[in-house]
């Protein structure tokens, strides 16, 4: 059926399984099943997405109390309340988002991501990370941003499901370069450094589904940022970036190794 053919049912997406160990209800059984052969390999999988999307609560916060009133999320996902723009207008009624994603079915819940402030405004693009030029190139973005003035670029959990081979490096190279100074790159990266045998399980479950995921150690992450300020703390596990700026919980921290993601905010000058 032409419906299946377009979501691709049959086989995982990182959007959904992403989905499944948030607790939503947007996916499918490939994506149930990759996610708990996932869960096999590395019982703590539920922990990295939890953590990621506190960590793009708490970069956007930084961001928009710094004056940022424009993002560019690519690799959004499927919405899950708070997102990029109920935390960025919450402080800047005015701020104008662009989501970007390649998953139909994100597609299929845009309107819930372009429930804008009156003042702000927000976007939805259709397109894969690797395809910069359709991206920097499109409509959407052209209409809502103002590359003239600073951006929050945000790639959250994201770039480990690009390989080495599709050029990573030269991807945020590009993306940063058509970006005013004073923009801000907030990024965050699955790392094998706490449990590399746990994590190469979970890459294979994924390879075997055909989906690429590269986890990198934390030298790797760090050359996204080449070129840019680190804003403090610099590249750390993402719950230990500025937990203050989040809020308030009784449950304890997970630990580094639970969480096995790094993440940081850099301003380009």
């Amino acid at each position: 059926m032409a419906e299946h053919d377009e979501l691709h049912t049959d086989r995982p997406h990182p959007a959904r399984v992403y989905d499944y160990l948030l607790g939503g209800k947007d996916n499918f059984a490939a994506d149930r099943e990759a996610a708990h052969r996932g869960l096999e390999a590395n019982p703590d999988s539920r922990i990295p997405p939890r953590q990621n999307r506190l960590f793009l609560r708490r970069a956007v916060r930084f961001l928009a109390e710094r004056g940022i009133d424009q993002f560019l999320d690519i690799g959004t996902g499927i919405p899950s309340a708070p997102n990029v723009h109920h935390v960025a207008q919450g402080i800047e009624p005015r701020s104008r988002i662009v989501y970007v994603d390649n998953d139909p079915i994100v597609l299929a819940h845009a309107r819930a991501l372009l429930t804008s402030d009156p003042r702000g405004r927000t976007d939805y693009l259709d397109a894969d990370l690797r395809d910069v030029d359709s991206i920097l190139g499109s409509a959407a973005l052209r209409g809502t941003l103002d590359l003239g003035r600073p951006v929050g670029l945000l790639l959250i959990a994201i770039l480990h499901f690009i390989g080495d081979d599709d050029g990573p490096d030269e991807i945020v190279r590009r993306l940063l370069a058509a970006l005013p100074p004073g923009s801000y790159l907030a990024l965050s990266h699955l790392t094998g450094d706490f449990r590399p045998e746990a994590w190469a399980q979970v890459a294979e479950v994924y390879r075997r589904q055909g989906v690429t995921m590269r986890v990198r150690s934390k030298p790797e992450i760090a050359r996204f940022f080449t070129g840019l300020e680190m804003v403090d703390p610099g590249l750390q596990i993402v719950s230990q970036w500025r937990p203050e700026l989040g809020e308030p919980t009784e449950e304890p921290s997970p630990s580094d190794e639970q969480v096995s993601v790094y993440g940081a905010v850099a301003r380009k000058p």
